[in-house]
């Protein structure tokens, strides 16, 4: 028997993957069952100080995520003796992972993408997990897709369920009940469950406070793909209504994708401009892990190299912009925010090739591990990590 703390991209891989193998399985996760288009319901409050994106539901982020599928990190994780390029190429065949077809490509990002080629800029369509016959762009997808059009975690949940699986929903994991160095199982705020392997799979933020509750070092470093969005005005160009981020630019530690952000719109619609007539691309770097998770808090810092790698980015996004006949002089940019925490309990620190921590039975399968910003959406890369640590279990 195994019980995963968490729902995302991790531990519904890894819960599903075991219970297809006749393993019984016990998924524990804080927030409720939604449906898809009311997962912006669940976005949670930012910490103090740092605004950071993640969601507690039966899936986790992965319903707000934009549906992008980026081979991130695979390289650096040899470094660690971890190879998952077997694990990425069946997740990717299994998500039917590919481009959008162009009848999916809005005006606003067709300008996009012909304005960075005639910069020289590389430029290509984003790989998806959206399924174009239900897919009608609508621009919600970091609401939540109103027609289940793209692959969430929760599909892989509902799969595990119909194998066995139990799933105890608006529960929270209060800590860990370790003897002799060995997991025993978790206490929960419905009263303490007892297994004799435990997978955390609460995200980059849950994983190590539940560690540290338990005496468990963790949450000293912290990244979260810092990101920015840079946008202006282009009349009737309804790029609101497009697939976002259905292209990408991928430089060096960042890379950049049309994205229309409701901040944008709040400051522009002050000037007296519509929604419909806002377009914008979004910066995303790989920012440096100096930040830390605490029990009563985030502490996140912008390094030198971060803002470095924010401003280039900004130049290359109002270049862009400008060029595609965007009026300069409406061009605004948000503060910065965070899509994708991970690095509080790394490989080589935390846990070690396998995902094990120091505590005999106790394995992390989520962005917490990941020992360097990816700067991209990591769906992909945490699920072969979960496909590859669900093997490891299953040979026992």
């Amino acid at each position: 028997m195994v019980i995963v703390v968490g729902s995302g991209a991790g531990g519904a891989t890894i819960a599903r993957e075991l219970a297809k193998n006749g393993t019984q399985v016990t998924i524990i996760e804080k927030g409720p069952i939604v449906p898809s288009k009311h997962a912006f319901k669940c976005y949670d409050p930012p910490p103090h100080g740092v605004d950071l994106l993640k969601t507690s539901c039966v899936g986790g982020s992965t319903l707000v995520a934009a549906g992008n599928a980026i081979r991130v990190l695979e390289d650096d994780l040899k470094d660690y003796g971890i190879n998952i390029t077997k694990e990425l190429d069946e997740i990717e065949k299994e998500l039917n992972v590919k481009p959008l077809p162009k009848t999916h490509l809005g005006d606003g990002t067709k300008l996009i993408m012909e304005g960075a080629h005639s910069l020289g800029l590389p430029i290509r369509r984003m790989p998806k997990f959206i399924n174009p016959e239900k897919c009608k762009p609508c621009g919600k997808c970091a609401f939540g897709c109103p027609r289940d059009a793209k692959w969430s975690a929760k599909e892989f949940i509902e799969d595990a369920t119909r194998w066995g699986a139990e799933l105890i929903q608006e529960t929270e994991v209060k800590n860990l009940i370790i003897e002799d160095n060995r997991i025993r199982g978790v206490k929960t705020s419905d009263g303490p469950l007892y297994d004799e392997i435990v997978i955390l799979a609460a995200g980059a933020v849950g994983t190590p406070r539940l560690l540290l509750r338990s005496g468990i070092n963790a949450g000293e470093t912290f990244f979260m793909d810092t990101f920015i969005t840079v946008g202006g005005i282009l009349k009737d160009i309804r790029f609101n209504e497009e697939v976002q981020m259905n292209a990408i630019i991928e430089m060096e530690n960042f890379i950049l994708a049309p994205h229309f952000a409701t901040l944008i719109a709040k400051e522009l619609k002050k000037e007296g401009y519509k929604e419909k007539d806002i377009i914008g691309l979004m910066v995303k770097i790989a920012d440096e892990n100096k930040g830390k998770v605490k029990l009563d808090g985030i502490i996140k810092e912008n390094t030198f190299n971060d803002i470095k790698l924010l401003a280039r980015g900004s130049a290359i996004a109002g270049s862009i912009l400008s060029n595609i006949g965007v009026d300069t002089s409406t061009i605004v940019s948000t503060h910065p925010r965070g899509a994708h925490p991970g690095g509080t309990a790394p490989i080589g620190k935390v846990v070690d090739e396998s995902l094990e921590t120091s505590i005999k039975g106790l394995y992390i399968a989520d962005a917490s591990v990941l020992p360097k910003a990816p700067g991209a959406p990591p769906i992909l890369t945490i699920m072969a990590l979960a496909l590859k640590l669900a093997k490891h279990i299953l040979k026992g």
